[in-house]
């Protein structure tokens, strides 16, 4: 179950980036679950992770080697299997595993990223990762972006990508990239692996502050479940194959910078729509807040609420559930009697009760609907903060009841 059109977009070709894809039978037999990421040499990588404590060991692999400024050649990703929780022997064959891609491809250890997203708290499997290595090798193509999506999917119900051209310095410079996720989202981050690369020239400075400012605007605004994943991680690479060079403060850095941001919420918002049993996707917008901290917290009490998500998933208008959570997230000396709150146009709550002009019929149409808009005016500064989440059904109980059947 997912909200939207199934349809997967066209992805352009970056330039110095090639994808392979494989099947290793990590979880189980017959499905794409291995993909290698080969990069051209001067390519620039950053990445933003997981704040979990037990992060996965190729988390800390990955931080450590992109901290020590290492040049990356591959990127190798995993299904099935999330080497989280798994001690020192984790780590051994996370590194395991770089090690043999390197001494097929002809790198070094050091300069691979592995990624890995699954079951918690089981061995990796090294020896089918390894056995299906070469396999990935061998069809690397610049053209395998829909591929990889497929690759890196867990309970997805579908692949998610995002894709866009544009003319700067008279040339064509292209963003495309990829992600996966649907249940355990929470920031910071999202259960969630991303995936963007783009053939423009940019600094190792630019390409980390792009990718950590892009991901707060973007994968740190969603949730599904409230619940933070051991293992999540966006990277963002850029090749500088199309021979455009950004300088930081220009006008085509800033325009290549609101593309790369509105990609990265596009494939943040694909994760909330394929959210597990979701049927509905809705965007909470805080006003009138103080500062950033306090519309955020506003946010994240409708969207973590198990009462205010079943009421959506029923399509019931139940705008007492909304009040209190509002009412229950923390604002120091929150004035209830200014405030308001509307279903996209329809105020349900204003002078600190519900709205004169309120009706149910009007509720209910809005909730009916699979997207709408939970619009709260706090009435007291001027920083607005906005997230995305979906509904809890009976279907998301199922997925995670039997999740490691």
């Amino acid at each position: 179950m997912a909200v939207g059109p199934d349809t997967f977009p066209v992805m352009h070709q970056v330039a110095g980036v090639r994808i392979g894809v494989a099947q290793a039978g990590i979880k189980r037999p017959g499905r794409r679950d291995l993909v290698v990421f080969e990069l051209q040499p001067g390519a620039q990588v950053a990445g933003v992770f997981t704040q979990n404590a037990f992060c996965a060991a190729p988390v800390q692999l990955c931080k450590a080697r992109l901290g020590a400024g290492e040049a990356i050649s591959h990127l190798l990703i995993n299904t099935g299997n999330a080497n989280a929780g798994t001690g020192p022997q984790g780590m051994e064959d996370a590194k395991r595993c770089c090690q043999h891609l390197a001494m097929l491809a002809g790198s070094q250890a050091k300069q691979i990223l592995p990624f890995s997203t699954g079951v918690i708290g089981e061995p990796l499997p090294v020896a089918k990762i390894e056995a299906a290595l070469p396999q990935a090798l061998a069809n690397l193509a610049e053209n395998n972006w829909e591929e990889a999506a497929w690759g890196i999917m867990t309970t997805d119900t579908r692949p998610k990508g995002a894709s866009v051209q544009l003319q700067l310095q008279g040339k064509t410079v292209t963003i495309t990239g990829i992600s996966k996720g649907a249940g355990m989202i929470k920031p910071n981050m999202a259960t969630m692996l991303g995936f963007i690369a783009t053939d423009a020239g940019l600094s190792a400075q630019q390409v980390q502050t792009l990718v950590s400012e892009g991901a707060n605007q973007s994968f740190n605004r969603i949730t599904i479940d409230g619940d933070t994943s051991t293992n999540d991680s966006c990277i963002l690479v850029a090749s500088g194959a199309s021979g455009v060079h950004l300088s930081e403060g220009s006008a085509d850095f800033q325009q290549f910078q609101q593309a790369l941001f509105r990609l990265m919420q596009d494939l943040a918002h694909a994760i909330v729509k394929d959210g597990e049993g979701a049927t509905k996707f809705v965007t909470i917008k805080v006003e009138g807040a103080m500062d950033s901290e306090e519309a955020l917290k506003v946010a994240y009490a409708i969207a973590h609420s198990p009462l205010v998500k079943t009421a959506i998933s029923a399509s019931d208008p139940n705008w007492g559930r909304i009040l209190a959570a509002v009412g229950y997230a923390g604002v120091t000396n929150l004035d209830v009697n200014i405030l308001r709150i509307c279903l996209d146009e329809v105020c349900i709550v204003e002078h600190g009760g519900r709205a004169a002009s309120y009706t149910e019929e009007q509720g209910q149409a809005v909730m009916s609907q699979e997207a709408f808009c939970i619009h709260v005016d706090l009435a007291r500064g001027y920083c607005t903060e906005t997230v995305w989440t979906t509904d809890l059904t009976q279907e998301y109980v199922a997925i995670n009841a039997d999740y490691r059947s």
